[in-house]
């Protein structure tokens, strides 16, 4: 780990992005409230939010920190779901690498939650994909 004992708290913001791309019906379905598991959105959300707490304990050398604010702004669009997340923090290190985590819990409890329906008939995921992840912002002050 990097030491930042003699680092002052600052304000800190990241936002990370990220997309799962899926079948046509597999979005009408999330849309129409008809996935079988139930609301996916909404359980993606609790993942993210947890995910974003839990960074130090999933990524070895990030620093546990202060989380102060998560904020998960999921679009639903013809070609999948898109989410965006805002983490915020008063601490030493800045909060990318939790924006990114939560991101990708997202993602792939989206995707765990319409697994079923994104199945070829051979049980493969040839349309499933998750892309395009990225921090977006980050803000130190």
């Amino acid at each position: 780990m990097v030491d930042v004992t003699f680092k002052e708290d600052s304000y800190r913001s990241a936002v990370a992005v990220g997309m799962i791309r899926l079948k046509p019906s597999t979005v009408k379905a999330i849309r129409d409230g008809a996935v079988p598991k139930g609301d996916p959105l909404t359980v993606a959300m609790v993942s993210a939010v947890s995910a974003a707490k839990d960074t130090s304990r999933i990524i070895p050398f990030c620093h546990p920190i202060p989380i102060t604010d998560v904020k998960v702004s999921p679009e639903v669009m013809d070609e999948g779901v898109r989410v965006r997340v805002t983490v915020k923090s008063t601490g030493k290190t800045g909060v990318e690498m939790e924006a990114l985590t939560a991101v990708c819990a997202y993602l792939l409890t989206i995707w765990d939650m319409v697994k079923s329906l994104e199945k070829d008939e051979r049980g493969q995921y040839p349309d499933t994909v998750i892309a395009e992840i990225r921090v977006e912002e980050k803000v130190k002050f």
